[in-house]
């Protein structure tokens, strides 16, 4: 049974690349990448010189984590490239589709080729691809993403529908992603740093003011919030965000329901300052009513 993709994405890179994401028939790559008759059948891998491919500027993905690139760098300096990158021609030169960071790793390793699969595509095409690779991988975060879905949308004219049936993706998944791009520059950044996920973005993106969303932001960190707790707090006013604050009381109200529990013999619960409250007497039988009883009536003046 095919594994079912956690990001939802109904049309996966099959439909946009036109083919199986791992190629068949890698093990014998053809050689001479500069040769015409290499690039003619675009299904074809062919091993590409590292200086001939340039990274694409459109890439969503902004952020490398360096210790996972060595990692892969040292496993392709063992065993090569298992998985051809994805490039578009540009001229004599090649565009990067898929592949970033095998691309990097490779030049990491001291590779000088890198096995790859040449597209004809256009400038659209070519940004839609690299986006959706990404987003299948998990390989982007909230702010990522949105950046990428509102540069199709900007450069092409699309709408949120078209994005939407491009990407595989509902269209309030498009518009919820993009509303994260309104939040203050502190929230985005707390968004692509992991600290928030894209749930408490878009919690956030209701509340009204830029400094309450960062205020908010801030707690939901600090105090380590859900995306359901910062959403009860967003519903119900900034007042159910701050912690209760108990003034402290004055020693003689202790001494006065320490000599209260001695005195009736029972639990006493004293509550307010020294201008009002109440003291509270519990009982939990006829006999410790009666207790009390007595000795309120021996407390009571004379006639």
């Amino acid at each position: 049974m095919a594994k079912k993709n956690p990001r939802g994405l109904g049309r996966g890179l099959g439909a946009l690349l036109g083919e199986p994401a791992e190629p068949e028939a890698f093990s014998a790559p053809v050689a001479a990448p500069a040769a015409a008759e290499s690039v003619q059948n675009v299904d074809r891998v062919v091993e590409l010189p590292l200086t001939s491919i340039d990274p694409n500027q459109d890439q969503a993905r902004r952020r490398f984590d360096e210790k996972a690139l060595t990692e892969l760098s040292q496993s392709i300096g063992e065993v090569g490239v298992i998985q051809p990158i994805v490039v578009a021609r540009n001229g004599d030169r090649y565009t990067i589709i898929a592949g970033e960071r095998r691309f990097r790793a490779s030049r990491m390793a001291g590779m000088e080729t890198i096995p790859a699969i040449v597209r004809d595509w256009d400038e659209h095409r070519r940004m839609a691809a690299s986006l959706v690779e990404n987003l299948q991988r998990d390989d982007l975060n909230p702010i990522e993403e949105a950046s990428g879905i509102q540069s199709l949308m900007d450069r092409f004219g699309m709408t949120q529908d078209q994005v939407a049936r491009q990407l595989g993706k509902s269209r309030p998944a498009v518009a919820n992603a993009t509303r994260l791009l309104t939040l203050p520059e502190e929230v985005r950044q707390m968004l692509i740093d992991g600290k928030l996920t894209a749930g408490h973005g878009r919690a956030l993106v209701t509340v009204p003011g830029d400094e309450r969303k960062i205020k908010l932001a801030n707690l939901a960190v600090q105090q380590a919030w859900s995306v359901r707790r910062l959403e009860q707090v967003v519903a119900l006013g900034e007042a159910a965000a701050e912690p209760k604050q108990t003034p402290p009381r004055q020693p003689e109200l202790g001494s006065l329901e320490s000599m209260a529990r001695e005195v009736f013999g029972t639990r006493v619960k004293l509550e307010g300052g020294m201008d009002k409250g109440k003291l509270v007497l519990s009982y939990y039988s006829a006999d410790d009513l009666q207790h009390i009883w007595d000795v309120i009536e021996r407390m009571k003046p004379e006639a």
